[in-house]
């Protein structure tokens, strides 16, 4: 296996960081004004390198080129803009309010635009704090995506409770129709370094036939697929197919997490059921579990229902060592969409507040009309954020 030149270029420039590493974590990016709000820059960089075993091609290429800004006053509102350069995809574009802010007791959050949908744990944390460098299968799969509507949150020390009513295209202009969903996370233990999360999440989406620029008509369709966990792929070793005519889908996930100082662990379950006209319904269901141990002592950060990235408290950073099992079935009723299991094992180093370097090693094995696949895919990745 050979490391890339890019790639090896990014890490060794990084590497004079470690002199100095507690004070370059002070960026320049926000600026504030006398009124108490605050504009500032963001972004998400990530190049990454994947070699794959067998015939797979190995590749490598810059993974997210996300930029965006926020605009916020503390207590009152905040709004974000958010685009994917490297995919040409809008990622978040919305304003939040508060309502302390505007009817004098707090009843929670009201967010409006366009937003990452609840059902999937893993997806709704920020694309630059994933502990692993791509999204477990069942997440892939059944996970959503962004739309545009309006959602509600309410968060108190011992739950979180969230509902969101979504209609329309998303901004790419894909997925027409509608959707409900709601969310209830129960946290009795909520404290810095000490967290114990458990939630239920459920959703159904009314998918509607659309036309296209020929006037031709096409069904309300959905499906179900999944990546080897790699993300410089476009192999897909289990899928569905398109499902037509889809008349609902409906998803529910059940999702925990415990941190206790530097361990932590984290699962999900998750289920989508597809309604379809003329043929039985069609259910495809997943989970995944997933191990953190951060060796130099730090522990995985929380908030508002998710996980962030570990906070070094050391000038040569903090590193942090994982392990998940995943697997994702997607046989059901007519349809022989495959199974497939997953082993991976991962090393992060955060390097300061706004570099990490990640490597995955995954060994999966899968199943589909009869064919016996079994790939190896090591992958590394450095990223920059802010």
């Amino acid at each position: 296996m050979r490391m890339t030149p890019t790639l090896l270029a990014l890490s060794l420039a990084a590497s004079p960081l470690l002199a100095n590493a507690a004070g370059f974590d002070n960026w320049p990016t926000k600026v504030s004004f006398a009124d108490g709000t605050e504009l500032a820059a963001t972004g998400n960089i990530a190049y990454d390198w994947n070699n794959f075993s067998g015939d797979i091609e190995n590749a490598d290429a810059v993974r997210r080129k996300e930029f965006g800004a926020t605009l916020k006053k503390k207590g009152v509102y905040d709004a974000m803009v958010y685009y994917d350069f490297q995919s040409d995809t809008w990622l978040d574009v919305y304003l939040r309010l508060e309502s302390k802010a505007f009817v004098g007791q707090d009843i929670g959050k009201f967010r409006f635009g366009y937003m990452k949908t609840p059902v999937g744990l893993d997806a709704v944390t920020s694309s630059r704090a994933g502990s692993f460098m791509e999204f477990a299968m069942p997440v892939q799969a059944f996970y959503a995506g962004r739309r545009t509507g309006v959602d509600w949150m309410l968060e108190r020390p011992a739950y979180l409770l969230q509902a969101g009513l979504y209609g329309g295209k998303d901004l790419q202009g894909d997925n027409p129709g509608t959707m409900q969903a709601v969310r209830a996370v129960w946290t009795p233990v909520k404290a810095e370094a000490n967290v114990l999360h458990l939630g239920l999440a459920l959703s159904q989406e009314n998918p509607r036939g659309w036309r296209d620029g020929r006037d031709v008509h096409h069904e309300a369709t959905a499906r179900f697929r999944a990546r080897p966990e790699a993300g410089l792929t476009d192999l897909r070793l289990v899928d569905s197919g398109a499902l037509v005519t889809a008349d609902k889908v409906n998803r529910a996930g059940l999702e925990g997490i415990f941190i206790r100082g530097p361990f932590s662990v984290q699962a999900e379950a998750l289920q989508a059921t597809i309604t379809r006209e003329g043929k039985p319904d069609y259910t495809g269901n997943g989970q995944y579990v997933m191990g953190s141990w951060v060796l130099t002592g730090e522990s995985r950060g929380y908030s508002s229902g998710s996980v962030s990235n570990v906070k070094p408290a050391r000038d040569y950073g903090a590193v942090e060592v994982l392990a998940r099992y995943s697997r994702l079935d997607l046989d059901d009723a007519d349809v022989l969409g495959g199974r497939e299991h997953n082993w991976t094992l991962g090393a992060n180093w955060y390097l300061t507040s706004h570099f990490k370097f990640q490597a995955n090693y995954i060994k999966a094995d899968a199943s589909r009309r009869g064919v016996h696949t079994k790939p190896e895919i090591f992958e590394v990745r450095a990223q920059m954020h802010f």
